[in-house]
């Protein structure tokens, strides 16, 4: 019994009599995250310029009638119109006020289901997969994209995903795919817009959609005639049906950094363009701020 040596718990470590940290799970829905995001870096709603493909319906009170069924009962226009009959019979005693309905009193909701268009948007995922993009530069889009995704699922109610992987040559791919692919060839990322605006094309017309580019690589490309043909690509297909454009450039030390250079130098005076450089996961919320600060 008492030789006074400190036991150990669970796992060797020995138990201590210091206080320990202590946390608090809270739940916070999604749309508390965008609001909480929104705040922090002050970002502002954005401008809807889609005409609005989807539909939402909802049943708004337009009016008052004298039948109903009683679950639409309105009992301050039902007590009012008993008041009133009394008032006019002398039978309400100012004395004793009570106000007692009959069935000719009684006042109902009258609904309307009305058609309301809903704001649909689409973002395009594009990312760079060739070996010199490492498990690292990933984890920095992956979180990147889910705070992305959390801002524009408040702002639009129809909102859909799609993801672009590219080395020499790009594919679509589903979410899981687009996070976990690594490939070991080179890298052309005229090929990621050829097939983004080939999706616009096929599936999201610029009038019925808010459409949302965001293109992630370490800013190595292949070759200057490659970069040559992005740039036309953006100004000739992309840019006219875009709301914005936005390319962030994840810093990996096998990567050159040169694609934001020359997009700058290109198309650094359009508006549609936002570049941002993410050198780590620390720079993620200014990376968010720089894309979505101007609400387009």
């Amino acid at each position: 019994m008492g030789g006074g040596q400190e036991q150990e718990g669970e796992g060797g470590k020995k138990a201590g009599k210091d206080a320990g940290e202590h946390s608090v799970e809270v739940d916070v829905t999604l749309d508390e995250l965008a609001e909480i995001l929104g705040e922090e870096l002050a970002l502002p709603d954005i401008q809807n310029r889609g005409k609005s493909r989807l539909k939402n319906t909802k049943d708004r009170y337009v009016g008052i009638r004298r039948v109903g069924p009683d679950s639409l009962l309105h009992f301050r226009r039902t007590y009012r119109e008993a008041l009133k009959r009394m008032i006019a019979s002398k039978t309400f005693v100012p004395n004793n006020p009570s106000v007692v309905p009959v069935p000719e009193d009684k006042r109902f909701r009258s609904w309307k289901t009305q058609t309301e268009p809903a704001a649909n948007a689409v973002i395009i995922y594009m990312m760079d997969v060739s070996g010199s993009m490492g498990d690292e530069q990933k984890e920095i889009v992956r979180i990147e994209s889910f705070w992305l995704d959390t801002w524009l699922s408040r702002q639009y109610k129809g909102i859909e995903s799609r993801y672009i992987i590219h080395d020499a040559t790009a594919r679509e791919v589903d979410r899981e795919t687009f996070f976990h692919t690594r490939e070991s060839g080179g890298t052309m990322i005229s090929s990621a817009y050829k097939l983004c605006s080939q999706l616009i094309d096929d599936h999201f017309s610029p009038d019925e959609w808010n459409i949302y580019p965001f293109h992630f690589s370490d800013g190595d490309n292949w070759s200057m005639d490659d970069t040559l043909a992005c740039v036309d690509l953006l100004r000739t297909k992309l840019l006219p049906r875009v709301n914005m454009f936005a390319y962030g450039q994840v810093e990996s030390p096998y990567g050159s950094g040169q694609f934001i250079k020359d997009l700058r130098e290109h198309l650094g005076q359009d508006e549609r363009v936002v570049t941002s450089e993410i050198r780590d996961k620390e720079a993620i919320m200014n990376s968010i701020k720089d894309f979505l600060g101007k609400g387009k």
